[in-house]
């Protein structure tokens, strides 16, 4: 596979992207949970740069292998807390949109609240929701694991 587009990003788009993620880190969800999140939506959309992005991201952040091999099964593992199954619960909700899913329903929005605040909330849905948008760049450019951004 090769990638379709080199060269460097825009100065503006990447402005815009240290603001979003500012704001992802300043809602107090643990940088750990999001780097679950963000592997979890890049495993869905099969993003391999953003696999591997998610993975080194999590391992600087102290997180296991054991924990890292098992986010495609979590529901089948016990290596999860509560409140990281309901995150990640949501995070498959938010976005299997694409897949005729019903989205982020009352249920998984409540098991998720029962758990985090609302600016974690906040922090883990804008997550999601930047973590969607690379992975569909990425996957639009063909954009290769293991590059260093």
């Amino acid at each position: 596979m090769e990638a379709r587009v080199t060269g460097p990003d825009n100065p503006d788009v990447t402005t815009a992207i240290r603001h979003l993620y500012r704001a992802i880190h300043a809602g107090g969800a643990d940088p750990r949970l999001l780097s679950l999140v963000h592997l979890r939506t890049s495993q869905i959309n099969g993003c391999s740069p953003c696999v591997f992005a998610a993975v080194r991201a999590a391992k600087a952040a102290g997180e296991t292998d054991e924990r890292l091999h098992h986010v495609v099964a979590w529901r089948e593992t016990p290596y999860y807390t509560d409140a990281e199954r309901a995150a990640l619960a949501l995070t498959e909700a938010a976005t299997r949109l694409q897949d005729g899913a019903p989205g982020v329903t009352d249920e998984v929005w409540a098991a998720a609240a029962e758990h985090f605040g609302e600016a974690e909330l906040g922090a883990i849905t804008l997550e999601i929701a930047v973590t969607n948008f690379f992975n569909r760049i990425n996957r639009t450019v063909r954009e290769q694991a293991g590059k260093t951004w």
